[in-house]
């Protein structure tokens, strides 16, 4: 069983059952309080089974990790490809993808995630490398929203805004310096880039972005969080769908 494939101890594993990743619940076998009760419980509602197991096999599972005598496995989230969400974006008029640049924090792309689904968002993209993947905060935080959003994980980012373009998408990006957004044509095919928290957008991808956009602002900070950016962005495109 591969360490990705489980979480442990009592919060993380509370939270994958929530998250309804749980595929497997594995618990001490001679473990007894409240916390098995509630988790047991929570388990059996989930329809994850149980298996009562010993302390050292449940530390052999996790490397020698502080467990707690609770381990579950997991299963991977299940990202969609990359053509599901082209052809999405076909069937609509005015498509909008999301593309996260190097993402690092879960409750902003949870964050995110939730206001794309609001919004009608076609899907996400998201890289492989270097990012934050669909974790069980980050469908937690989503609020049941990575259940309704395509998102897919590539290798290569740069290639697929090649992808993107070649379908006859206009890539647009977030900038201190660009297009003020309440100016920003949004009509067409667009694809958006939000950067990472701390460096924006990777330099290489700068480079294939036809348009920047600025969220004007006037205050004395220079930068808005991540998700806010992202929700703001998202917004000018719903409302000037009409």
């Amino acid at each position: 069983m591969e360490q990705n494939d489980i979480v442990y101890g009592v919060h993380a594993v509370t939270e994958s059952l929530l998250a309804n990743t749980g595929n497997k619940l594995y618990l001490q076998d001679d473990l007894r309080g409240k916390n098995v009760e509630k988790i047991k419980q929570l388990a059996a509602e989930k329809k994850v089974s149980i298996s009562w197991t010993p302390k050292k096999t449940l530390s052999e599972m996790t490397e020698g990790a502080v467990h707690q005598g609770f381990v579950l496995r997991v299963s991977e989230f299940a990202y969609s490809e990359l053509s599901v969400i082209l052809e999405k974006a076909e069937q609509e008029d005015n498509p909008l993808i999301l593309i996260l640049d190097g993402l690092n924090d879960p409750h902003n792309f949870g964050s995110i995630l939730r206001t794309a689904d609001a919004t009608n968002v076609c899907g996400v993209i998201i890289p492989k490398h270097r990012a934050v993947g669909v974790t069980p905060v980050v469908a937690k935080t989503s609020t049941g929203a990575v259940e309704h959003i395509p998102i897919a994980r590539v290798t290569n980012l740069s290639q697929t805004l090649d992808q993107l373009k070649a379908a006859g998408f206009w890539v647009f990006g977030t900038d201190m310096d660009g297009t003020p957004s309440p100016q920003w044509n949004t009509s067409g095919k667009l694809a958006l880039i939000i950067g990472n928290e701390g460096k924006g957008i990777s330099a290489n991808i700068k480079k294939q972005v036809d348009e920047m956009v600025t969220i004007p602002m006037n205050g004395h900070v220079q930068s808005l969080n991540a998700s806010v950016a992202a929700a703001l962005l998202m917004y000018e495109v719903f409302r000037n769908r009409g």
